[in-house]
């Protein structure tokens, strides 16, 4: 498989070979005109701002990933909930990569502007071009002020101030889907939103081929639940424990559950990948693989999901997997879980599905 060297101009293309970008090195030059405040940091991908900044007290990352690498950086310092309250009392600074979204960055606004002290100051950095005044506007409906700092590394910092609380957050927004009768509680930060992206509408047209015996069922990359919940339904005896490395992402898929009532069947655990799931102990896996890590190209993530899957699933278990149809999957597939065939496939989207060998051993659902 060919691989691409990282991008020098991609966001967290630097810190992903273990150093600074051009985002933390702005971050923290911006950051010394308030060098006396107690500070937050919300996303350090590298270390480099909870190990840089002076009066760092907290900080949490949406990414479990990169909060290890935070946490390695500062030892010292305690990892808190994404966007939870305790991030930022006390705090006067609070010093963040701006999200991908629009989404997110209002939510991140609104939990600063409601949670740390009046005269914060929120810095919020990212690469010149992945800015937008539209970000500006969304900084304003939380702060008084919203101002760009000059430009350097490639990159820029909005700076805003005069928080305005709200009483009440918009998070998570919810949208109910009529075709699927399936309402959709979602996170700024997650992929789709509210929505059903068109790949999952593919998967979601062939669950009626499900195994039906299939009673331990992970969703890989549950995002904000859909599939998690539509795969319960298909299921009516399956236990599905969705897995994703946001937090964002997992609050949505819990969401998500409780609000098709099927939060006694659908649960949701943070988790860099499959990790934490032991061998050969799972009936079948769904999955739509990631493409992006923030705004940056990932090709390393989905070989890495689809071993896993296949290390998990026991003898005779089966992935299912939604992918773009120009990717190179099917033999990546066979090599890392099994025998693999096309369920489905439109132009853009294929949906396959990889069954384990049997090795011998004979695949009863729900059993040991």
């Amino acid at each position: 498989m060919t691989t691409t060297p990282p991008d020098p101009d991609d966001e967290g293309a630097d810190a992903a070979e273990g150093g600074p970008d051009g985002v933390d090195r702005l971050l923290l030059a911006e950051a010394e005109a308030y060098a006396d405040r107690p500070t937050a940091v919300v996303d350090d991908v590298s270390g480099a701002l909870v190990a840089g900044l002076a009066e760092v007290r907290t900080f949490c990352c949406d990414s479990l990933v990169d909060e290890r690498v935070a946490a390695a950086a500062a030892p010292a310092l305690e990892a808190g909930g994404w966007l939870e309250p305790e991030v930022f009392r006390g705090a006067r600074l609070v010093v963040a990569r701006l999200p991908k979204s629009l989404a997110a960055l209002d939510e991140l606004a609104g939990a600063v502007a409601a949670y740390a002290e009046p005269d914060v100051v929120l810095l919020a950095g990212g690469l010149v071009r992945h800015l937008n005044r539209s970000m500006n506007e969304v900084l304003g409906q939380h702060f008084g002020e919203v101002r760009a700092s000059l430009g350097r590394f490639k990159a820029r910092a909005l700076v805003a101030s005069g928080s305005r609380p709200s009483t009440a957050s918009a998070w998570p927004q919810e949208e109910h889907h009529a075709a699927e009768d399936l309402t959709v509680r979602a996170h700024g930060g997650v992929f789709a939103g509210t929505g059903i992206d068109v790949g999952t509408r593919v998967l979601l047209g062939v669950l009626d081929r499900l195994p039906q015996g299939a009673v331990r069922v992970a969703d890989l990359g549950s995002g904000n639940g859909v599939l998690a919940a539509a795969v319960a339904r298909a299921l009516p005896r399956a236990e599905v424990q969705g897995f994703d490395v946001s937090a964002a992402a997992v609050a949505s898929t819990r969401a998500t559950a409780e609000a098709n009532g099927l939060a006694d069947r659908v649960t949701a655990l943070r988790a860099d990948g499959l990790g934490p799931v032991e061998p050969r102990s799972l009936d079948l896996v769904v999955c739509n693989p990631p493409f992006h890590r923030g705004t940056a190209l990932d090709r390393t993530t989905t070989p890495r999901l689809f071993a896993q899957a296949g290390a998990a699933l026991r003898p005779g278990g089966e992935l299912w997997t939604v992918w773009n149809s120009h990717l190179p999957y099917l033999p990546m597939l066979r090599a890392r879980v099994g025998s693999t065939s096309v369920v489905t496939q439109t132009p853009r989207f294929t949906v396959t599905r990889s069954r384990v060998p049997q090795s011998g051993a004979t695949w009863a659902a729900g059993g040991a």
